[in-house]
């Protein structure tokens, strides 16, 4: 798996750290305090320094690719890892660090970035990207609903991904919905994180249940 994505995984780990490049460039004209952490209206809530904002956000996202890079790489079931779905959770740090820190810099030098909308957006992209993959995912120990369930029985598993990839999409919908509408706020997307991480697994014990007692 190393070899075969070995130009991809150089690729997407340099674009996840190009905001640092980005972030050089505009020193001179960036404030020595960035907001880097905002609320669900767009509205900061947490600064740094310019250091910081440049150097060690996009290093942490630089960590996180790697090890989810590694992680998927060194999964017992990586026969099963589809190389579309590889290529997806390569893929998400690079989009995230690449679009998050361009608005953030952006917002720093006191361009209309509506930060809140934005991540909304790029969150209801996702869940309807990672929702339309789940039904495709075989059994594996790093992607997909790993449910104890699911694991053990494959039809398990194949219903299991097939009811949180239309979950996940429809999720993702009214994300986008709510977004555009501009009346996304905490609540709801606590409820959306809730549905699409408890709902799927729930499905999966019931139906381990339900086959459970068809098989006594």
């Amino acid at each position: 798996m190393l070899k075969k994505n070995k130009g991809t995984i150089i690729l997407t780990t340099l674009v996840t750290a190009a905001p640092v490049l980005l972030g050089l460039l505009l020193w001179s004209r960036l404030p020595d305090t960035i907001a880097t952490h905002f609320d669900i209206a767009g509205e900061p809530n947490g600064w740094s320094s310019k250091a910081f904002a440049v150097f060690a956000i996009p290093g942490f996202l630089v960590v996180c690719q790697l090890l989810c890079t590694f992680g998927t790489m060194t999964d017992p079931r990586k026969k099963n890892i589809q190389q579309k779905m590889f290529r997806l959770v390569l893929w998400i740090c690079p989009v995230i660090s690449v679009l998050i820190c361009s608005c953030m810099y952006l917002y720093a030098l006191g361009y209309g970035v509506d930060m809140g909308r934005i991540c909304g957006l790029l969150v209801g992209l996702l869940f309807i990207i990672i929702g339309n993959y789940l039904p495709k995912c075989r059994q594996t120990y790093t992607m997909g609903v790993k449910t104890p369930w699911a694991l053990a029985d494959e039809e398990n598993w194949n219903h299991t991904h097939r009811f949180g990839g239309r979950l996940w999409m429809a999720a993702g919908a009214v994300f986008l919905v709510l977004t555009v509408l501009g009346v996304m706020n905490t609540v709801w997307t606590l409820v959306m994180i809730l549905v699409v991480a408890l709902l799927p697994a729930l499905y999966s014990f019931l139906y381990y249940l339900r086959h459970q007692q068809e098989d006594i």
